[in-house]
């Protein structure tokens, strides 16, 4: 997270990688971990990664992981192409 911080400090334009590790960081941080995720996919969309389909997975998996389903399914549903991580995000949140 101080990584992608410091890029944007210094005007480095993130990447899909990028943003994936991001996530994925988010995902697994126990504090601010939603906040930081939220801020995370303005920046995404902001810079047009919101349609590819590897960044959007892990977006719908970071939120989910957040225990923020509502987010996850709004990000899901606007996805081009949708896959298994809505379900299993729903399975670890205890959803039907």
């Amino acid at each position: 997270m101080e990584l992608f911080q410091r890029m944007q400090y210094k005007d480095v334009q993130p990447n899909v990688v990028t943003f994936i590790g991001v996530l994925n960081a988010c995902a697994n941080m126990v504090a601010l971990k939603l906040e930081k995720g939220r801020f995370a996919h303005e920046q995404i969309i902001q810079s047009g990664w919101d349609s590819n389909i590897f960044v959007g997975t892990n977006v719908v998996d970071m939120y989910a992981k957040c225990g923020s389903i509502e987010d996850a399914r709004n990000v899901f549903n606007k996805m081009p192409y949708q896959n298994v991580v809505m379900v299993l995000g729903h399975v670890k949140c205890g959803q039907r």
